[in-house]
């Protein structure tokens, strides 16, 4: 493309050597005739010049070229127009100003175009190079921002999920060592248990053994007692026993009695010690006989019953029960 804008720019300067030359040299008569249609050629180029070469920097050059050229034009013909004919002076100075007025302007405007079109798509392209900076910026803040916000949403999860398995490894933990402190206890419990049992059952086969070696002793003791009883001390027994049957004695009266019948001292103490007997009762027993048959004071009887063996607890109570 560079290459054909150059050619044309080429012809176009060219055509306008040649064609004001043509112009000035052939026939007066047509000269402005052929200086427009030479005008009008040059124009032709121009227009195409700027049509395909609006995007070019080498526009530029030629545009200058060209403007330059119309400047020598307008000192050639303003000349021209002072030399040739003084009557037609003013009306040749006005056709021929005109004429390069008009492609001085249109080369101005070209230019201009010209230029303005660069500056318009370079401030055109740096305004999409910014905006697409910016966008880029902006998606770049968007996309940081969002980096961002992942990123930190991402640490409050992973902070959200080592907190929750901390607390549930505390839990845990928790009821571990709880579960370990129960069954701890559970089994102190437990052997406390069985210690008390232990003690317990323990403590009934030492009383049971007690009890056993007890009746075994007292087993032993009364047979001992039973083979070292002599034939009076059985009798002394037996005739304790004929006598508190039909009658009311204290401890001391049976063994008289039994003294009276014949035993000794000893065999009678023997008999009435080995004879199942409540002397209380017999006291009150007595103090009946003693009513049925004589009247007595309350302490007529406490001394009749205490004379007759009883002691003063046995005789008092007596006396208490009969009514005195």
């Amino acid at each position: 493309m560079e290459t054909i804008l150059m050619i044309l720019m080429l012809a176009s300067l060219a055509g306008v050597i040649v064609f004001f030359a043509l112009a000035f040299e052939k026939g007066k008569g047509n000269k402005r005739g052929d200086f427009m249609k030479s005008g009008g050629c040059l124009y032709a180029f121009l227009a195409l010049v700027v049509i395909l070469g609006s995007n070019d920097g080498i526009l530029q050059a030629f545009l200058e070229v060209f403007m330059l050229t119309a400047f020598l034009g307008v000192i050639v013909f303003a000349v021209l127009a002072f030399a040739k004919g003084k009557v037609n002076r003013l009306r040749n100075f006005a056709i021929s100003g005109g004429c390069l007025l008009a492609l001085l302007v249109l080369a101005l405007v070209a230019g201009s175009i010209s230029e303005e079109a660069p500056v318009a798509e370079e401030a055109s392209a740096k305004a999409s190079v910014e905006g697409q900076k910016s966008d880029l910026n902006v998606n770049q803040e968007e996309k940081e921002e969002q980096d961002a916000k992942e990123q930190a949403q991402k640490e409050q999860e992973e902070k959200e999920a080592r907190e929750q398995a901390q607390k549930e490894q505390e839990e845990r933990e928790a009821e571990e060592q709880a579960q370990k402190e129960q069954e701890a206890k559970e089994a102190e419990e437990q052997a406390k248990k069985e210690a008390e049992e232990k003690a317990k059952k323990e403590e009934e086969d030492r009383k049971a053994k007690e009890e056993a070696d007890r009746k075994a002793k007292e087993e032993a003791e009364r047979k001992a007692k039973e083979d070292s009883v002599t034939v009076s001390q059985k009798q002394a027994v037996a005739m304790a026993e004929h006598y508190i049957n039909f009658m009311a004695f204290s401890k001391s009266g049976l063994i008289d009695q039994l003294e009276f019948e014949g035993f000794s001292t000893e065999d009678a103490t023997y008999g009435v010690e080995n004879i199942s007997v409540d002397w209380q009762e017999q006291a009150v027993i007595k103090a009946e006989e003693y009513l049925d048959f004589m009247a007595f004071s309350r302490q007529g009887l406490i001394d009749q019953l205490v004379f007759e063996g009883f002691s003063k607890e046995h005789a008092a109570y007596a006396a208490s029960q009969v009514g005195l």
